[in-house]
Order: structure tokens, then C-alpha cells, then sequence
């Protein structure tokens, strides 16, 4: 199965869902809004994608944030995705064999 890490109104995560389900793929949602996003997770993922990757400061989260929230992009990422998950890049899809991307890699879905 794989996992979608996302928000369920996110125009990027639906159109994974949906390409994934049209492949035949076993999908599942992981609303990072509603359950929140473990510490431990979030560093994992900045080891395997890297903090630039995984900010969105292109975002209206990311607009709103003072600049002592915004230092924290630099100085501990952790933390800051900790606190405003929609910060994070959509979708962060996680494959069976713990591979991770921000959307979809078709090579390693197809396996």
C-alpha cells in the first residue's frame, strides 16, 4: 500500500490519490491537518529528502509566519514542520519498500 502524506483538500494530493487508484494501486490517505505529523517522522523525512525539499515557502502558512518561525527553516526544521504541518510539500508519498518523495515517482509506484 502505498501512503499519501498530504491534506485531503490539496489539489496535489487528490490527483495523486486518483492516479494511483485509476493505476490499481492500493492508496491511503495520511491527513497531516487532522493527525499531525511525529517528530521522529519529520526528521526522517528531512534525512531522506533534505529540509529545502520539504518546505513550502511558497505557501500562505509559510506567508504568515513571523520571522522568528521562519529562522527555524534554518536552524531546526523539525520543529517548525512539527508545528505547521502544511508547511510540508505535497504529496510526500511513501512506498512499500520506505521509499519517499514529494509527488509521485512513477518508477518506483509501477513495482
Amino acid at each position: 500500500m502505498i501512503i499519501i502524506h498530504g491534506l485531503k483538500n490539496c489539489d496535489s494530493c487528490r490527483a495523486a490519490m486518483k492516479q494511483l487508484k485509476a493505476a490499481g494501486v492500493e492508496v491511503q490517505l495520511n491527513d497531516l491537518s487532522q493527525s499531525g505529523v511525529s517528530r521522529d517522522v519529520v526528521e526522517s523525512w528531512l534525512n531522506a529528502l533534505g529540509a529545502a525539499a520539504l518546505i513550502n515557502r511558497k505557501s500562505a502558512t509559510w506567508r504568515g509566519l513571523g520571522e522568528e518561525a521562519r529562522a527555524l527553516a534554518d536552524g531546526d526544521p523539525a520543529t517548525l514542520l512539527v508545528e505547521n504541518p502544511k508547511l510540508i510539500k505535497r504529496p510526500v508519498v511513501e512506498t512499500p519498500d520506505g521509499h519517499l518523495s514529494i509527488g509521485l515517482d512513477e518508477t518506483r509506484i509501477k513495482r
